[in-house]
C-alpha cells in the first residue's frame, strides 16, 4: 500500500538534507521521500510532535537513501496550531527501523536488527534487537565491518563500533600482499668428483 498522503506528516529523512535544513535546490537536489508498507499505517500527533508508524515490508526511497525493515517509526516535531488535525511539520526528529534492516546509501550498505536515524545529529545507530540476532554489518569499498553496536556518521565517513561482553569489531577486507621475505633457496652441494679406479700393476 503506497502512503503518499502521510507524506504531508513527514520530512525528508536523514539522507535529504536539502528537505531537513532548508538548503537550496541549487546546492542540493532533494528527491521525493516515498514511504510504502504492505500492513497498517497509523498517525498520532501531540501538541508538540507528529508520530507514524508502518508495518510489514516497509520501503522507504529518498535522496541518496534506500531503506527496508518490517517496523518503522517516524517522528517530526511539530508547529503552529496545536489543535490542528494535520500541524506544520518543523523538522525530522529520528526515524526507528526494526526487524531485517537494510539501508542503502551511496556505496554502503548495512543491515542490522534495529537502525535508529538522528538527521539533527547527523548520525546512525545500528545495533541488534535480541541478542541471538547476528551482529550488524556495513559494506563500504569492498570491505566489511561488524560489531555490536556501530555509530556512523553523515558526511564524515567515520563508524565507531562499541563493544559488547568483550566482543569488539571484525573488519574483513581485501588482500595484502605477501610483504615478508622470501627464503632464500639453499646452494646445491658440489658433487664429489668421481675417483677411478686404477688397474692392478701386473705382478713382474
Amino acid at each position: 500500500m503506497t502512503l503518499r498522503p502521510l507524506l504531508s506528516l513527514l520530512v525528508a529523512l536523514a539522507c535529504a538534507p536539502a528537505a531537513l535544513h532548508a538548503q537550496t535546490a541549487a546546492s542540493v537536489a532533494a528527491k521525493e521521500t516515498v514511504i510504502e508498507c504492505a500492513g497498517l499505517a497509523e498517525t498520532t500527533s501531540t501538541e508538540t510532535e507528529s508520530i507514524a508508524t508502518f508495518r510489514d515490508r516497509v520501503v522507504v526511497t529518498a535522496s541518496n537513501l534506500k531503506l527496508t525493515c518490517d517496523y518503522l517509526k517516524v517522528v517530526t516535531s511539530r508547529k503552529g496550531d496545536p489543535k490542528a488535525i494535520i500541524g506544520k511539520q518543523s523538522y525530522f526528529k529520528s526515524l526507528i527501523a526494526t526487524g531485517n534492516v537494510r539501508l542503502v546509501q551511496s556505496d554502503r550498505i548495512a543491515t542490522c536488527g534495529r537502525a535508529e536515524i538522528f538527521p539533527d545529529e547527523d548520525r546512525v545507530v545500528l545495533s541488534r534487537e535480541a541478542k541471538s540476532e547476528p551482529f550488524p554489518s556495513v559494506t563500504f569499498d569492498k570491505t566489511v565491518m561488524t560489531g555490536p553496536r556501530m555509530i556512523l556518521y553523515r558526511g564524515q565517513r567515520r563508524a565507531v563500533v562499541e563493544p559488547e561482553d568483550g566482543v569488539g569489531v571484525r573488519l574483513t577486507g581485501p588482500t595484502i600482499k605477501d610483504l615478508g621475505f622470501e627464503k632464500l633457496k639453499p646452494t646445491p652441494k658440489s658433487a664429489a668428483p668421481a675417483v677411478k679406479a686404477e688397474s692392478p700393476k701386473p705382478t713382474p
